[in-house]
Order: structure tokens, then C-alpha cells, then sequence
């Protein structure tokens, strides 16, 4: 095995002018015409402060892997429809370049599905608002929607190919959708899928990724086969033979731990069990991706969610209980898997770098707050509607909807009774009469008293979208805010005023400015702008936001995005990359829904809570 498989001078920038790329021949790869096997890892760019990108990839060439796999997320790059962005964080040809210069092969996974515990699965939201939307199909809105995305992503990456770039490409290979035999609603949809990277140029070697019961309903011709699990099943890597004869094994996706879900326990995965696993799994021959290698955080908006028997929204961290943690330090996982690599390949490794330390600049004070209601008539238009209209269909941004975030409903109302949603809340409405909060209507809670009052009084729906589902046969029906009529005492509420709050950051700057901020006091009760300052005279290290005492709500650093945090746990620390700092005073603002507390915590150490082994 090693001296076969020793590959440190076969590297992206190692030749010039490659024409072979990544084949198959019988039951093996080949790479630039020499047996190859993947030893791959994923971490995603968007779910990592560009800044430590490379970290992480001197990290996996340390742990003896010799390729990084990324999904590619459409609903970042194309967050409105026809605007594209690969700057900065989304900065793909940078981070592809990044990992050639590092030695790492590319596996590409550009969907335009991606799964992922990530909202819509990648999808963009603002496909939604055609009602007879077919995503995942070959419906014409949905293919039109593709190809301009693709005509925009494929210029990036085509010339990125190991095979077609002068200089020594990374991409070895590129996944056609993603895991399709799921969901396999359209026998049409992967040929359409597979044609739309050839005629673009892509010329790599293709593969399919799916679980052992989606397998065979995700194939396409011209493209290898790969299994995704966790634990070794007898027979599971014989079973790709069945689809596929003389063909390398490849796992696609090796699960290095689990996600967690609000409300649930903090999923670990056993270190040894997993290092045995793929100790058997590369003893049959096969090659490996360790999904994931470096989880990273769903920052901002972003998470996804599970709807089995009830929607479970994704927390804001996805440490994945992966190889590195969520901040990039090293597991026992890693030593574990490096010790193993390190035998298979025969070589010395690289030295891992050295962590970086983490920060505990002690607690915070929140000192100012504005209300939201304070907030609305000096921000914010409200649209009026007659009927109640769902997030993705406002007529907002040049109508193109609102993707992500909160929308608050206002209707008037001239007495009390029964509030009943008919189950068309999504995903969860605090509501108040004028400013007092009456209570809260989700999925399982589907009616609430009104209590009765004088004259003509507001009703106000807060609705949160918590996540759009991303896995599943009901990815078509995640439409959120209100998707329908909300009755009171069996009459529909009409002639609404709805105000968006998808929080962006043009909002968050415009709330700095605006007048009416006042001295928090010691008690009081959301929905609320808290404001604070965290003073840094050294150079800014991560560390971890603990916030004890909060409720519910999202918290922003210099104006970026960390995520959502709600008391109901597992997460109790939220992940701020010390990039997003600087020296001097950084600017804390939460929005807190409900109760707040008056400082938060900075502390050297994240809790993601209470743990639970995956069976």
C-alpha cells in the first residue's frame, strides 16, 4: 500500500500542460495515468471566515488527506434573481486556487441542489414565488432559473479543471446533483443536470452521491456512482456493484459525527468507532470523503431544517462533531486519522499548524435598547394587503420578496375571541395586541385567546422563518411567514400592513443611526434592538458569545451576522471568528424577541450542549 499509493508529488501545481485528469480503470482510479485513491475532506467556504481557509487546508494535508470537497450554495450567490456575487467570502476561484496551492485536489459539488443543513438546500427562496414551482425537476421555471445560475458559476470553474488548466487545476472531479435518488420526483431531471455541466465545459470525470436506498433512482449514465453513510453495514460497498460493475468504491460522504437540531441534545459520534470505519473502509480499497471535515457555522439566516414527523429547525453551529470543531481546532479524530494516513501513505506528514488561541474578553453590557415598535414607523414601510401575503411574494426588493429573517403582520381588530392559524404560521408568530404580547402559535400550538378590549386594537403576528426545510419531498412547500388565511372567532383577519424584517445590513446601519435609543432598564420584555460595545486593545482572537439570561433572537458583531440563539438549547455559545473583530470598539446589537438579559459573555471555550452518542 505505500509505496503504491504514495502520491505527495502528484499535486495540482506539481505538472504543467496534464491532459488524463481523474479516470477510472476496472476497480480503480487513476490520476494523470497513476493509481490514485481519494483520501478526501469537506469544508465548505461559506461556512468559514475566508481568513482561515488556508488554515484549515494545511490541516487536512497534516492529516494526510489529498483532497477538499465543497458544495457550491446558489442562494448565496444569486441571492437576487439575476445579481451574482463571488466576492469576498464567496470568493470560489480564490478558494479553488487556494487549495491547488496547498496540494489539494477538488471535488466539486455545485448542485444546484446541495442539502447540506442549509436553507432550501441551496435553493434560492425567491423560486418560490412562481406557486407552480417544480424544484428539482425539469419544469421550465425551474431549468431557466439553472442555467442562467450555471451560465454565470461554470466561466469560474471550468477553467479550474485538473484536465484543461495550463497551469495545474484542482478539480478532479464534479458531483451532478446531489443525493437526487431522495427525492427522485423526475426520471428527466439528472440527464438535464449532467448535460448542463457538459455543455458548459465541464470535462472532468462525474459522479453521483447518494444514501444505499436512494442509490439506484439517482443515477445518470456517464457518471460514477458513490455511496454516502456512517456506519459500515455488511455488504453496503458491495452493493455498489449491483449499479455499477468494475468501477472504484468510493464513499462520497463518510458522516464524522451528526448536526443538531433546537431543542434536541448535542449529537457526538464515537472517535474510535469512526477511526475503525474508515480504517475498513480503506482496506476493502476503497476511496473515502470525511463529510465533514471541518463543519464550520451556519452563519446568519442560513440554517436548514428536518421535517420527518414535525419541522426541527438546524442550529446556528455546524461543528458536526467533525475532525476539526467548529473553530478549527484539532479533535482526537484528527490525531487519530492522521496516524492512520500516515501508515497508508508510508510518508511523513506535515506538521500540524499551531492552533490559534482563543479569547475571553469578559462580560458585555448591553446599555441601550430601542423597541421595536419604536423601530418600525422610523425605518420601516410597511406594504398593505388586503389578505395576508407569504415572505417570498411581498412586493418588496424590486420584487423580488424577502428571503430570510422575521415579517411582522398588522391587522385591526374591534374585539376579542379565538385566534386559530389553521396551521398557517411558518415557522413560529409571538403575538400582541398593540404592544402587549398575548403568546406564541407554531406548528403545534394553532390557536390562542384573544382577550377582549375597547374599541379598535392592533393584532400583530411576529412570524419567524426559523429555516426552510433542506431534505425531503416537501422542499416545494417552504413558503414562509403567513402561506394563508388566520382566523379570528372563524372570521379570515383582512387589511393587513406587513412590515419586513430580513435584517440586512444597509437595516442594521440605518438602526445605529436612528433616534430614540434609551438606557435599558432593569426589567423589560421584547421585541428589542439591545445595543453594546466590546472594547479590544489587542489583536482580536475568536472566542465564544454566552448568552445567559436571553431568550431568543439573533445576535450582530460590526454588523455581521453570528446566527440565531435561543435558550431551549443544545448551542449555548455562539462562534465569533476573531477576523470580524478589530482593535478598539466593536459594536454588539442583539434582537431580542421576547426577555433580555443585560450582558452577554465573551468566554475561551464553546458549550454546544448536552451530549448524546449517535446510535
Amino acid at each position: 500500500l505505500s509505496s503504491r499509493f504514495n502520491w505527495t508529488e502528484l499535486t495540482p501545481l506539481g505538472s504543467w500542460g496534464r491532459t488524463l485528469g481523474l479516470q477510472t480503470e476496472n476497480s480503480q482510479f487513476l490520476l494523470e495515468g497513476m493509481p490514485f485513491r481519494i483520501f478526501g475532506g469537506s469544508m465548505h467556504y461559506f461556512r468559514v471566515p475566508r481568513e482561515y481557509w488556508e488554515d484549515r487546508m494545511l490541516k487536512m494535508k497534516a492529516c494526510g488527506l489529498n483532497t477538499l470537497t465543497t458544495y457550491v450554495p446558489w442562494n448565496l450567490h444569486e441571492k437576487e434573481r439575476g445579481k451574482f456575487d463571488f466576492s469576498q467570502n464567496l470568493d470560489l476561484e480564490a478558494f479553488l486556487s487556494l487549495a491547488a496551492k496547498n496540494g489539494l485536489w477538488v471535488i466539486l459539488r455545485p448542485g444546484p441542489y446541495i442539502c447540506s443543513e442549509w436553507d432550501l438546500g441551496g435553493l434560492p427562496s425567491w423560486l418560490l414565488q412562481d406557486p407552480e414551482m417544480q424544484l428539482r425537476t425539469t419544469y421550465k421555471g425551474f431549468t431557466e432559473a439553472v442555467d442562467a445560475y450555471f451560465d454565470h458559476l461554470m466561466p469560474i470553474v471550468v477553467p479550474l479543471q485538473a484536465s484543461t488548466y495550463k497551469k495545474g487545476g484542482p478539480i478532479i472531479a464534479v458531483q451532478v446533483e446531489n443525493e437526487y435518488g431522495s427525492y427522485a420526483k423526475d426520471t428527466n431531471y439528472m440527464t438535464y443536470v449532467k448535460m448542463a455541466l457538459l455543455k458548459r465545459g465541464i470535462v472532468e470525470l462525474l459522479m453521483t452521491s447518494d444514501n444505499k436506498n436512494g442509490l439506484s433512482f439517482g443515477l445518470v449514465e456517464g457518471a460514477l456512482a458513490t455511496i454516502n453513510f456512517q456506519k459500515l453495514e455488511p455488504g453496503i460497498l458491495k452493493y455498489l456493484d449491483t449499479v455499477q460493475r468494475d468501477q472504484p468504491k468510493m464513499v462520497m460522504e463518510y458522516w464524522t459525527g451528526w448536526f443538531d437540531n433546537w431543542g434536541g441534545p448535542h449529537y457526538v459520534y464515537d472517535a474510535d468507532e469512526m477511526v475503525n470505519t474508515v480504517a475498513s473502509v480503506l482496506k476493502t480499497g476503497a476511496s473515502i470523503n470525511l463529510y465533514m471535515f471541518h463543519g464550520g457555522t451556519n452563519f446568519g439566516f442560513m440554517n436548514g431544517a428536518l421535517e420527518a414527523d414535525e419541522y426541527k429547525a438546524d442550529v446556528t453551529s455546524y461543528d458536526y462533531d467533525a475532525v476539526l470543531t467548529e473553530a478549527g481546532d484539532y479533535t482526537s479524530k484528527f490525531f487519530k486519522l492522521r496516524q492512520l494516513f500516515s501508515m497508508i501513505i508510508g510518508q511523513t506528514l506535515p506538521l500540524p499548524p499551531m492552533i490559534e488561541s482563543k479569547a475571553s474578553y469578559g462580560a458585555i453590557l448591553l446599555h441601550q435598547y430601542i423597541s421595536l415598535w419604536d423601530v418600525l414607523p422610523a425605518l420601516l414601510q410597511p406594504m398593505k394587503s388586503e389578505f395576508p401575503v407569504n415572505m417570498e411574494n411581498l412586493h418588496i426588493n424590486d420584487s423580488i420578496g424577502q428571503s430570510y429573517g422575521y415579517v411582522l403582520y398588522e391587522s385591526v381588530i374591534s374585539g376579542g375571541g379565538l385566534l386559530h392559524t389553521r396551521d398557517h404560521v411558518r415557522d413560529r408568530a409571538q403575538v400582541f395586541v398593540n404592544t402587549v404580547y398575548v403568546g406564541e402559535l407554531d406548528y403545534n400550538t394553532v390557536e390562542l385567546s384573544i382577550p377582549e378590549g375597547q374599541g379598535f386594537r392592533q393584532l400583530r403576528l411576529l412570524v419567524e422563518n426559523r429555516g426552510r426545510v433542506n431534505y425531503g419531498l416537501a422542499l416545494n412547500e417552504q413558503r414562509k411567514g403567513l402561506i394563508g388565511d388566520v382566523f379570528l372567532n372563524k372570521t379570515p383577519l383582512r387589511n393587513f400592513k406587513i412590515y419586513s424584517l430580513e435584517m440586512k445590513p444597509a437595516f442594521m446601519k440605518s438602526l445605529q443611526r436612528v433616534s430614540g435609543w434609551s438606557s435599558v432598564p432593569d426589567y423589560f420584555v421584547g421585541p428589542a434592538f439591545f445595543r453594546g460595545r466590546l472594547w479590544i486593545e489587542q489583536q482580536p482572537q475568536d472566542t465564544f458569545l454566552k448568552l445567559q439570561g436571553w431568550e431568543k433572537g439573533v445576535v450582530f458583531v460590526n454588523g455581521q451576522n453570528l446566527g440565531r440563539y435561543w435558550k431551549i438549547g443544545p448551542q449555548e455559545t455562539l462562534y465569533l471568528p476573531g477576523p470580524w473583530l478589530r482593535r478598539g470598539g466593536n459594536e454588539i446589537v442583539i434582537f431580542e424577541e421576547h426577555t433580555a438579559g443585560r450582558i452577554i459573555q465573551s468566554v475561551d471555550i464553546p458549550y454546544l450542549g448536552r451530549t448524546q452518542y449517535v446510535d
